[in-house]
C-alpha cells in the first residue's frame, strides 16, 4: 500500500518538536509494510527532503520570507493576531492544490490521508479527483480547525462537502467528535494520539512540592491562572512551579510572576531538548494543565503532555474542558477543575501534594489508563482500520 498524507505542519529537521506523535504513527505504518510520502506546506523557503526516512514534499507559496504561516505557531493563532497572514492563504491553497495534483498523478496511491482538514481538505480532495485511479480518502480532525469554521461564513458547508466525499473521518476526542457530527451530520470515529510508555515500576523519584506545566505559552493553556494558583498557595512555602514551553503568553506570565512577587518560585524554560523535558517529567510531584476556552472560542481538544505525565505514574490536575476529561477521570487518574477558578486549581494541588496515598492512587491509575485506551497498538490498530487494511501483523 502507499499512502499520501496530507498535513499542515511535519518536522523540518529530525529533533523538530512538531508532531511527534505524527512521526511515530508513521514510523509504525511503515513497520507494517505501507510505503509513506508526505506533503507539507514550506517553511522560509526550505525544500522538498526527507525527514526520519520520509520523503517530504513541500509546497512553496510565496517568497520564503513570507513563508511562515504554519510551524512555530498554529495558523489560526498567527491570523488572530496579524490579519495580513490572510493574505497568503490564496497562495498557500494554490501551492498545495498544484503539488497535490502533481503527486497524485505521479504515484498510484491507495489511500490518501488528510490531517487538519481546514483547509488541507482541499488538497486532498483535489489529489483524489486527479488520481488516475480512485484512492481511499480519509480525514482526521483536531478541533483547531473546527473553531476556525465557526469563525468563517460558508466554510461549514465546504466542511460538509468535504466529509461528504470522504470514506472514513475521526476525531481526536470525544469533544471534538461531537463538534464534527453537529456540523457535518456524519458518524465520526474515535482515534486519538498513540503513547510509549515506560516498563512498569512503583513510581519515579519526585522532587517535593515541584509542579509541572508543559504546553505552549499561549491563551488556551491557561498559564496565567496557574500563577495565580500558585500564589495562594503561600502557606506552602516549598512549592514550586516550573513552565516548559515558549510562545507569545511568555511576557503576561512573566509579568504576573513579578506582580504577585513568585520570581523565585516560579521557572520559565523556554524550549528544552528532549531530555531535559523527559527530566522535568520524571521528578516533578504533580503535573497541571489549567486549560481554559479563549476569546476565539479555542481550547484544548485532548491534552497530550497529560497523557506524557501519567507515563511516569505522575497524578494531574486539569481544567474541565474541550477533550481533556477523555484523558482525565475524576478520582481515578487525576482531578478536574473549572476553568478560569485559581482557588479550585489551588485546593485540587494542595490536596494532592498533602496526600501522598492520593497522589500514589491517580499516578498509578493514569498509568493504567495510557495502557488501556492510548497505546499504539490500538491507535495503529483503529488507523488500520480507516484505511481498510488488515488490522492484525502478517509479518
Amino acid at each position: 500500500m502507499r499512502l499520501l498524507v496530507v498535513t499542515t505542519n511535519f518536522p523540518r529537521w529530525e529533533g523538530d518538536p512538531h508532531s511527534p506523535w505524527l512521526v511515530e504513527l508513521l514510523s509504525r505504518l511503515r513497520g507494517r509494510g505501507i510505503q509513506v510520502d508526505v506533503l507539507a506546506p514550506s517553511f522560509r523557503g526550505l525544500g522538498s527532503h526527507r525527514v526520519y526516512g520520509f520523503p517530504v514534499h513541500r509546497f512553496r507559496y510565496g517568497p520564503g520570507a513570507w513563508e511562515t504561516l504554519t510551524h512555530e505557531e498554529g495558523a489560526p493563532a498567527k491570523i488572530r493576531r496579524q490579519p495580513l497572514y490572510m493574505l497568503l492563504v490564496p497562495l498557500y491553497l494554490l501551492g498545495g492544490l498544484r503539488a497535490a495534483a502533481r503527486l497524485a498523478r505521479r504515484h498510484p496511491y491507495q489511500v490518501i490521508h488528510v490531517h487538519w482538514p481546514v483547509p488541507q481538505g482541499l488538497l486532498g480532495w483535489a489529489a483524489r479527483t486527479l488520481a488516475p485511479n480512485t484512492p481511499r480518502l480519509v480525514a482526521t480532525f483536531y478541533g483547531a480547525d473546527l473553531v476556525l469554521v465557526r469563525r468563517f461564513p460558508g466554510m461549514d458547508r465546504l466542511v460538509r462537502a468535504f466529509v461528504a466525499r470522504c470514506d472514513d473521518v475521526a476525531a481526536i476526542s470525544t469533544y471534538t467528535r461531537r463538534e464534527l457530527e453537529r456540523l457535518s451530520g456524519r458518524a465520526a470515529r474515535l482515534l486519538p494520539y498513540g503513547i510509549s510508555l515506560p516498563p512498569p515500576q512503583a513510581s519515579w523519584p519526585a522532587e517535593p512540592g515541584k509542579i509541572l506545566f508543559v504546553g505552549r505559552l499561549i491563551p488556551r493553556k491557561g498559564g496565567v491562572y496557574l500563577v495565580r494558583a500558585l500564589a495562594l498557595l503561600q502557606d506552602l512555602p516549598w512549592v514550586r512551579l516550573v513552565m516548559v514551553g515558549q510562545g507569545p503568553e511568555a511576557q503576561a506570565i512573566q509579568a504576573e510572576v513579578r506582580r504577585l512577587g513568585l520570581e523565585d518560585r516560579v521557572t520559565l524554560t523556554g524550549r528544552i531538548s528532549d531530555e531535559a523535558l523527559e527530566r522535568h517529567y520524571r521528578t516533578c510531584q504533580l503535573f497541571v494543565l489549567p486549560a481554559i476556552v479563549d476569546d476565539t472560542g479555542d481550547t484544548e481538544m485532548l491534552g497530550m503532555v497529560l497523557l506524557e505525565a501519567m507515563r511516569y505514574r505522575k497524578p494531574v490536575v486539569a481544567s474541565r474542558v474541550g477533550g481533556i476529561p477523555d484523558i482525565v477521570q475524576e478520582g481515578r487518574n487525576g482531578l478536574l477543575v473549572p476553568e478560569k477558578d485559581p482557588a479550585a486549581l489551588a485546593q485540587a494541588i494542595r490536596r494532592v501534594l498533602q496526600d501522598a496515598d492520593l497522589a500514589r492512587r491517580l499516578g498509578d491509575g493514569g498509568y493504567a489508563y495510557a495502557r488501556e485506551r492510548f497505546s499504539w497498538e490500538a491507535v495503529l490498530a483503529e488507523t488500520l482500520s480507516m484505511y481498510g487494511a488488515p488490522t492484525t501483523d502478517s509479518k
